[in-house]
């Protein structure tokens, strides 16, 4: 998908990983211990959890051991990862997990035999893309973003057979994926792991986070029909227009191979138990992480031999998984090792009453609201979820107690701001992965995508007010 002018890269091609950005930041933070006057809030307990009390900072004398130097800089780094082991872990075995249901080719199968099973005439297009959005945005909730990557060909099958074009095929797939990831009130990486650093229940406020994700993906429906109409009255005004689509059209002989065997069903039937075992535990028995992450390997191993997987081919795959998502854990590492450098400098409550101050004279709503902006742009230099929510969660989560603004409410900001993002941040390697397979250049799909996350943002917004109106718990 590298698009050039010139022989130039184009601008979003040229911005540096996002290890390379964290690091930036990390550096930046060594040298704020040395400028940042050290101070401190006093914490106490309050239903159980470690709560900032107001009116209590005060400022620290500077010493020797509260400023880093180039050496503490690099200990923090293992330093980081060590405290965000846990986190660390479940990512690992989640992709080993998702790798092995990948190689089972069940939901692959099942994705084929929903588009034979409705057709694609003409009565059936609005069927097929209300069904398949809600599909794919399901996968995006339960499996995550990077996951099901594979997927987007049979999108963009779908689209081409319906008459349409390549951008029809990247927004159900795309659009729904990160929606379903960005709203969900089951994800692990963002939401799991922001519920555990706020000191709530895991998944706790599912209800409207999943009636919030629903509504979400109906207003993506709406936006792709609206552009599917366009293109209906006017081939000419398609954002792709001229884009080879050779090699992707929907194949008869291909779409009639999808097939669903007693091992295939097993492995779906499989899946959904999965799910509900995980929603039961976390509401019933208050799992934690490592109750989930037990959960991931049992299912993985369950998956594999429902799938006549060998031992050593469960095994291998597992840790293929694990191997290829080794990035997205790794990161998190990383920016935990900026909270390791703030708590050695005693800065981060420095910050924290500094950003409050000029907060508390705005109702909790607009800090609410503001906190998703803050959010969405650190979700451009960080845009690894889990990566995102172990940066910056430390520090929200007591500055939402200072300001007025109930944790659940600070969680779905994050979650909000991290979320919808990634539909449109060019640091987000899953989506230039995706719209490279779906051969859509990353400025045409700015063009479909930034309306509609302005229109998920401003429901998003009118959703925190009402949770704040309601003290949403």
């Amino acid at each position: 998908m590298n698009d050039y002018t010139g022989g130039k890269h184009k601008w979003y091609e040229k911005i540096p990983s996002a290890f390379v950005i964290l690091f930036l930041i990390i550096c930046a933070v060594c040298a704020l211990t040395y400028i940042v006057p050290s101070g401190e809030f006093k914490r106490t307990m309050v239903n159980g959890r470690n709560v900032v009390v107001a009116g209590s900072f005060t400022y620290l004398e500077k010493t020797s051991k509260m400023t880093v130097d180039v050496w503490g800089l690099f200990k923090a780094i293992p330093n980081g990862m060590v405290a965000a082991g846990p986190v660390m872990m479940i990512v690992f075995l989640a992709g080993g997990m998702f790798k092995i249901l990948e190689r089972t080719k069940a939901i692959e199968n099942a994705v084929g035999i929903t588009i034979r099973t409705i057709g694609v005439s003409a009565k059936s297009k609005q069927l097929m893309l209300i069904v398949l959005t809600f599909v794919f945005g399901f996968f995006g909730a339960a499996v995550g973003f990077e996951n099901v990557i594979a997927f987007v060909p049979l999108g963009i099958m779908v689209a081409l057979s319906m008459g349409y074009d390549l951008m029809v095929g990247a927004a159900i797939v795309i659009g729904g994926v990160a929606i379903g990831f960005g709203t969900s009130p089951i994800n692990p990486y963002s939401i799991g792991i922001a519920h555990a650093i706020a000191e709530l229940p895991i998944f706790s406020g599912m209800v409207p986070r999943t009636v919030y994700c629903i509504v979400c993906l109906l207003i993506l429906i709406h936006h792709i029909s609206l552009y599917m109409k366009k293109i209906e009255r006017n081939p000419e005004m398609s954002l792709v227009k001229g884009i080879s689509t050779e090699g992707l059209s929907i194949d008869k002989e291909r779409i009639n191979e999808y097939k669903l065997d007693i091992r295939g069903k097993l492995v779906l039937l499989l899946f959904a138990s999965f799910i509900v075992v995980i929603v039961f535990g976390v509401v019933q028995y208050k799992w934690y992480l490592t109750e989930i992450s037990a959960l991931f390997v049992l299912y993985a191993i369950l998956f594999g031999l429902i799938a006549r997987f060998t031992a050593d081919e469960i095994a291998d795959t597992f840790v293929q998984g694990a191997s290829e998502i080794a990035g997205g854990a790794m990161i998190v590492g990383f920016a935990r090792s900026i909270m390791v450098i703030l708590d050695q400098g005693k800065i981060g409550d420095t910050i924290i009453n500094t950003l409050a101050a000029p907060l508390v004279n705005f109702p909790p709503v607009i800090c609410a609201i503001l906190m998703t902006l803050v959010q969405g742009v650190i979700n451009f230099f960080v845009p690894s979820g889990s990566g995102q929510a172990m940066a910056t969660m430390p520090i929200i989560i007591p500055l939402s107690d200072l300001i007025g603004v109930n944790r659940q409410i600070a969680v779905q900001a994050f979650q909000m701001g991290d979320g919808f993002l990634n539909l449109i941040i060019p640091t987000a390697g899953g989506l230039l992965a995706m719209l490279a397979l779906a051969r859509v250049p990353f400025d045409k799909w700015c063009r479909f995508a930034i309306p509609l996350v302005v229109k998920c943002m401003v429901v998003g917004w009118i959703f925190l007010a009402i949770a704040t109106y309601y003290n949403w718990q």
